[in-house]
C-alpha cells in the first residue's frame, strides 16, 4: 500500500523541514532564501500526503497572485515531485491534466486544484470553488508576500466546516521575506499563536545544492549585500532606507475614462525581466493599473502577450531609448513608442516626482509590489550612511515606473487623454 510514511522512506528530503511536514497547526508559514528547498519540499510533502488513502477526502488549493503563474511554478513543482516518488508509472497512480490545469491522485481520489487572486473576479470565484469527493482541507500560497492580507482572509474563510477526524485544515505560505513591513511579519511572526508554525531555510540547509550554486550565492554577498540578507540568508528586508516608503495597494479602473490620462512604459530585458507598466494618472496622483512581466521571451512573443492585455495602441509608451530598434518594432506594431531622453540627473528627478505624489499600485501587479517592497538607497560603504542614488538591485518593473513618469514631470501630456478617445 502506497503511504506517507512509506514514500518518505523512498524518496529522500531535507532534514531540516521534518518538523514543518510533521505540524498540524492551521498556519504552516516557511521563508527561506532562494534555493533552500522549501517549495520543493512542499511539493512532496502533498503529494505524498495527497496520495495516503489514509487522508482520503483531502483536496489541495494551490494560489499565487496571477493564476497563470501557477504554470511554471507550482504547476510543475507538483509534477515533478509526483515523477520523483513514482518514477516512469507515474501516471498509473496520478492524472495531470496541464491544460486545466488540475491533478488527481487515482488511489485516493484527491485532486489538486490552481487558482489567482488578481482581482474581485478571480477572488469571488475562489469563494465557491468545490470539488466532487471530499474537501479542500489545504492550501499551498507559492510566493506568498504577492497576497495581500484581504487576499489572505477570502482564502482562510474559505477552509471550514467539521472534518473527519483523520483530516485537517492548513494553509501554507511560501516566500522569500523581502520586506520587514509586511503584514505577514506582523500576523505570524509579531504575534505568537498556538495555531501558527514559522520556519526558516536557506540554501546553506539545502543539502542538493550543487557547488556552482554556493559560488553563485558568494558573488551575491559580495556584490549586493542587501539582497543576499534576503535571497541567501532568508531574512526579513531592512525597513531603513526605502525609497518609497508609502504606496497603496488598491482595486483599480482600467477604464482610461477615469483618469486624466494615461500612458504604458516599458523597460526592456531579456534574463532580466521585460516589464511594460499601464499607468493612469487623475488630480495629481499616480495609478499603476496593470503589468506585464516576463523573462526569456523575445519581442515578437512580448508584442503577442501585450495584443491580449488590450494596451491601449495610442497611450504614449515611454522606453528605455538605449533600444531604438525596439522602440522601432514597437512602433511597427501599431503603439505610440518613445525613448525617454536621459539627461544628467533625470533618474533621480523620475524618483523624486514618485516620492512627492501619492502611488497607488493595483494587486494585478504582483511584480512591481515586490520591487517597491525592496527598493532602497545605496548605503556608503565607509560611512554606513544611506546616500542619494539607488541601490542596485531587483528594479526592472521599477524602472518601467520610472519612464512612465516622464510625460507628467516634464509637464506634458503622458498618454491619451479622454479628449483624444473621443469620450
Amino acid at each position: 500500500m502506497i503511504t506517507d510514511k512509506r514514500i518518505r522512506g523512498i524518496v529522500p528530503l531535507n532534514r531540516g523541514f521534518r518538523e514543518a511536514n510533521r505540524t498540524r497547526r492551521r498556519y504552516r508559514v516557511l521563508m527561506g532564501s532562494a534555493g533552500s528547498g522549501k517549495s520543493v519540499n512542499v511539493a512532496l510533502d502533498f503529494v505524498a500526503k495527497l496520495s495516503d488513502p489514509a487522508f482520503r477526502g483531502a483536496n489541495l488549493l494551490v494560489v499565487r497572485k496571477l493564476e497563470s503563474a501557477n504554470r511554471d511554478s507550482t504547476l510543475a513543482e507538483l509534477i515533478a515531485a509526483i515523477r520523483r516518488i513514482f518514477g516512469e508509472r507515474h501516471r498509473d497512480f496520478w492524472e495531470i491534466n496541464p491544460s486545466v490545469p488540475e491533478l488527481r491522485c487515482r488511489i485516493t481520489g484527491n485532486r489538486v486544484l490552481f487558482r489567482g487572486m488578481k482581482d474581485m473576479g478571480q477572488r469571488e470565484k475562489l469563494k465557491s470553488v468545490s470539488v466532487p469527493e471530499g474537501k479542500i482541507v489545504w492550501a499551498w500560497v507559492e510566493e506568498a508576500t504577492e497576497l495581500t492580507s484581504e487576499d489572505f482572509d477570502i482564502l482562510d474563510d474559505r477552509l471550514r466546516g467539521i472534518l473527519p477526524k483523520e483530516l485537517y485544515y492548513q494553509i501554507t505560505l511560501t516566500f522569500n521575506p523581502v520586506s520587514a513591513n509586511h503584514w505577514i511579519k506582523r500576523r505570524f511572526f509579531d504575534t505568537p499563536s498556538e495555531d501558527v508554525f514559522t520556519h526558516r531555510s536557506t540554501y546553506l540547509d539545502n543539502r542538493f545544492i550543487d557547488g556552482e550554486y554556493h559560488r553563485r550565492m558568494l558573488r551575491r554577498q559580495a556584490e549586493d549585500p542587501e539582497g543576499y540578507r534576503i535571497y541567501g540568508l532568508g531574512e526579513w528586508g531592512e525597513c531603513e532606507g526605502l525609497i518609497l516608503k508609502r504606496f497603496s495597494v488598491s482595486e483599480l479602473s482600467l477604464s482610461p475614462d477615469d483618469y486624466d490620462s494615461v500612458c504604458l512604459a516599458q523597460d526592456f530585458g531579456y534574463n532580466h525581466a521585460n516589464c511594460i507598466l499601464y499607468l493612469g494618472f487623475r488630480d495629481g496622483n499616480v495609478y499603476v493599473l496593470d503589468e506585464l512581466y516576463l523573462r526569456l521571451r523575445d519581442t515578437e512573443e512580448i508584442l503577442a502577450l501585450a495584443e491580449e492585455k488590450h494596451f491601449p495602441r495610442r497611450a504614449v509608451m515611454w522606453c528605455d531609448s538605449a533600444e531604438p530598434d525596439r522602440i522601432k518594432r514597437w512602433q511597427r506594431a501599431g503603439y505610440n513608442a518613445r525613448g525617454v531622453k536621459k539627461e544628467s540627473g533625470s533618474i533621480r528627478a523620475q524618483i523624486d516626482y514618485l516620492i512627492g505624489h501619492r502611488l497607488t499600485v493595483s494587486p494585478r501587479c504582483p511584480n512591481l509590489i515586490r520591487e517597491l517592497q525592496g527598493w532602497k538607497w545605496e548605503k556608503d560603504p565607509i560611512s554606513g550612511e544611506f546616500t542619494d542614488v539607488p541601490a542596485e538591485g531587483d528594479d526592472d518593473a521599477i524602472a518601467a515606473l520610472r519612464y512612465g513618469t516622464e510625460g507628467v514631470r516634464k509637464r506634458r501630456m503622458s498618454g491619451i487623454s479622454k479628449g483624444a478617445l473621443g469620450l
